[in-house]
């Protein structure tokens, strides 16, 4: 017994020890959990406080980047790709990166070639560059290269407003220095003496004429000396005309190189001085004394021709006939020789029935006076009256006027006229005819052609003098077909002897995917009639409808499945987004502080925006769908216009904006679908607030007219220009330069298409800075069914 008592109290001892160890262990390593926890705690604070500096760093430079329109390149100590942030819109409608650096596809290609240079030397040598280039698509740009911390960095940023004047008005100073330096160099060629004068009346320039006639080296010389070409009297009487009437124009002799000569001035005042040239008109009376002696001589030759020849001055007064002149005409000598003008004497003509008879005679004439403001002689053909006909070249003299001559070339035009006039009826004809047409005799050869088929053939007309033969055309023409059967077919019916001769018809197809329609026709004399009409658009727009038809119905597949990828590939994201968002903000998973509430703030508000806009792609892809159902009920319209008002209050709040609403007594509800309604009074609420001031008021205003419900939604803000307002309600649309309001262009859209799908119609009345008002009408009744779709 106390054997196995002993034994009894062992095992008690060491049960206790075990547990006793058990407990000294788990209370170590639970204090070196807490320990490690602890340190695991601090760790993960300050990783997430560092991860908070990092997100805000990154947001400052989003800020400062989006601050103003660019884009920013940049590229790393080793060569691998670009980093490019900024609006990619502004060079490019592609949303891809590197169709940035693609120079050629948004500027002309000299300075795309110069651009690639000038970031090749950036990214080798690290030369920085600036330079101003205009897009293809009428855009500045200021282009800025800089080697940054051993990186190459391009900056791309859209100049407008006082930056791009600056940039035109450089541009325009550089264009203004090099159009004088070409002006002063054209001055400097030529052989009349130039100058200008300052507001004192001293020579400020000259050209190097003028410096050879007062005997100077340069234009500088004659400044610094104040060479005079003319005399002190000239000059004095020039400032007096000047000041009177701002120009002097008068012919005064001066000594030029040490010869006198004559010379016609003109000097004009300027603003700040003035400018004059000299006119040497020594040679010119010379050459005017020269030529009235060759004058007298050749009155005296043409006196002596049979062609009837009359000269008529500027002033178109007739200054010479000769003997046949007056002869042709029966005129009388005496009538002549008080120098009649040429209107006198084609009124003469024209009572004596010696001119061709003319429906409108007055246009007929001032026709045949246009010689005087010609350059080179018109010749017609008259035929008059007493049957003759006759040849007349009206030639313009160098002097102004027009010299006549007449021939009498009856007998030679009977004759011609006859044969021309078959000619040209049958060369007409054919040539006006949109059908390629040819004919060919019964050897075979070709005969004529009209422009309509060489251009469809390709056949040069030169070739057709040569008069080709069948084969050979049927070997030229052969490349264009895919089969040689066509003319082989034509050459039987040209020069076959079959016992009876008929048409051929064909429609051929050619390589280059024309489709012509052929005809052969034997004609009575023997030879045979080719035509060729081209039905390529017919079949074409045949063509087309049909695949026009496939395609609408592809499109409509597309555009439902779009609908249904949006909504559960971008929506349902976006969706979970937004709630964790406020999950986070609620503290639900562990207090948040003030910054990171902002922060939470910030991506809930942008998240919520994001899901608007996706919900009214989605709108309006489902209203082209015809898939959007009403589900109407009574709306009572008083609290349809709260609830969109509470929808906006933190606009309201956030831009200081007052918002009233007015409701007529009586207005009372109507049958709609109560969540569209909110929808579009909100969108339009949204629309007032972006385009309003701060202190304004948005007034919001319902009223019945008869069967109607009016809802007007007022803004006193910048309004809508003229020329925009009948595209505001199309899709993507958006006309925000100089307000507050962003958005995709669809809220209006959305808006005009929700109040027609409920029988309604959309009113909008806007001018510029006086604001903009939205008159939305809906039935009382409702749409005509319980749930309408648009078809």
């Amino acid at each position: 017994m106390p054997i196995l008592s002993g034994d009894s109290t062992g095992e008690q001892d060491l049960t206790g020890l075990v547990l006793l160890i058990l407990l000294l262990f788990g209370t170590f390593t639970a204090v070196l959990h807490l320990l490690g926890r602890r340190d695991w705690t601090r760790r993960e604070k300050a990783l997430t406080a560092e991860l908070t500096q990092t997100h805000a760093r990154l947001d400052r430079a989003n800020l400062f980047l989006s601050t103003e329109p660019q884009i920013v390149i940049a590229w790393g100590v080793a060569d691998g790709e670009p980093e490019i942030e900024g609006d990619y819109s502004l060079v490019t409608d592609t949303p891809l990166p590197r169709r940035v650096l693609g120079f050629g596809s948004w500027l002309a290609p000299d300075l795309a070639q110069k651009m690639d240079q000038a970031v090749e030397r950036l990214r080798e040598r690290g030369e920085g560059f600036s330079v101003a280039v205009a897009s293809s698509r009428g855009r500045h740009f200021e282009i800025e290269g800089r080697a940054v911390a051993g990186r190459a960095v391009l900056r791309i940023r859209d100049v407008s407003g006082d930056r791009l004047q600056l940039v035109r008005l450089r541009e325009s100073h550089t264009e203004l220095l090099e159009e004088l330096g070409a002006i002063r160099a054209v001055l400097d060629a030529i052989p009349h003496p130039v100058w200008t004068r300052d507001a004192d009346g001293r020579l400020a320039w000259s050209n190097a004429a003028y410096a050879r006639a007062v005997e100077a080296k340069d234009s500088v010389e004659v400044g610094a000396r104040s060479l005079e070409l003319f005399d002190g009297d000239a000059r004095e009487a020039a400032h007096a005309a000047r000041v009177e009437t701002g120009i002097w124009r008068q012919r005064t002799p001066a000594v030029a190189a040490g010869e006198r000569k004559m010379y016609e001035v003109v000097e004009v005042a300027s603003q700040n001085g003035a400018a004059g040239i000299a006119s040497d008109l020594s040679e010119t009376i010379a050459l005017r004394a020269e030529l009235d002696r060759q004058t007298s001589s050749h009155a005296r030759t043409l006196d002596q021709l049979s062609t009837a020849v009359a000269i008529f001055d500027r002033s178109k007064r007739l200054v010479f006939y000769n003997a046949a002149y007056r002869q042709i005409w029966s005129l009388d000598p005496a009538f002549l020789d008080q120098q009649p003008t040429d209107g006198e004497v084609l009124d003469r003509l024209r009572a004596k029935r010696q001119l061709p008879e003319q429906a409108d005679f007055r246009t007929w004439k001032a026709q045949l006076q246009g010689a005087y403001q010609a350059i080179e002689s018109a010749e017609y053909v008259w035929y008059l009256p007493d049957g003759r006909t006759l040849r007349a070249v009206a030639s313009p003299n160098t002097q102004g006027g027009v010299t006549y001559l007449f021939d009498d070339v009856t007998q030679r035009f009977n004759l011609e006229s006859q044969f021309n006039a078959l000619t040209r009826v049958q060369g007409e004809t054919l040539d006006t005819l949109k059908e390629g047409v040819a004919v060919f005799g019964m050897d075979g050869r070709l005969k004529l052609i009209n422009p309509a088929f060489a251009a469809l053939w390709r056949f040069d007309p030169a070739n057709a003098e040569a008069k080709p033969h069948i084969d050979e055309m049927a070997k030229f023409c052969a490349p264009l077909l895919d089969e040689s059967s066509l003319w082989s077919a034509l050459r039987a019916v040209i020069v076959g002897l079959p016992e009876e001769r008929k048409g051929y018809e064909a429609r051929i197809e050619r390589k280059d995917g024309l489709v012509l329609d052929c005809a052969a026709m034997p004609l009575p004399d023997g030879a045979t009639l080719l035509t060729f009409l081209d039905v390529t658009a017919g079949v074409n727009v045949e063509r087309a409808l049909t695949e026009r038809n496939q395609a609408l119905v592809s499109a409509e597949k597309l555009r439902n499945d779009f609908v249904h990828h949006v909504s559960y590939e971008l929506r349902t994201p976006l969706t979970n987004i937004i709630g964790f968002a406020q999950l986070l903000a609620e503290g639900v998973v562990g207090e948040l502080n003030a910054k990171q509430l902002e922060y939470t703030g910030y991506v809930t508000k942008s998240s919520a925006a994001l899901l608007a806009i996706i919900n009214d792609i989605l709108d309006l892809a489902t209203i082209d769908a015809g898939a959007l159902e009403l589900r109407l009920e009574e709306v009572d319209v008083a609290e349809a216009m709260k609830a969109a008002a509470e929808g906006i209050q933190d606009r309201l709040t956030e831009s200081a904006i007052e918002l009233r609403i007015i409701a007529t007594d009586g207005v009372g509800s109507l049958r709609a679908d109560g969540r569209r309604v909110r929808q579009i009074l909100f969108n339009l609420l949204s629309n007032a607030i972006g385009f309003s001031a701060p202190g304004q008021t948005v007034t919001l205003a319902a009223m019945r007219r008869g069967d109607e419900i009016v809802f007007k939604v007022s803004d006193r803000g910048r309004g809508i220009p003229p020329e925009v307002l009948d595209r505001v309600f199309e899709r993507f649309e958006t006309h925000t330069v100089g307000s507050r309001h962003r958005g995709l262009g669809v809220g209006l859209s959305i808006v005009r298409a929700l109040v027609e799908l409920h029988g309604g119609r959309v009113l909008i009345d806007s001018a510029p800075n006086e604001g903009t008002t939205v008159t939305c009408i809906f039935p009382v009744a409702g749409a005509a069914a319980l749930t309408r779709a648009v078809a």
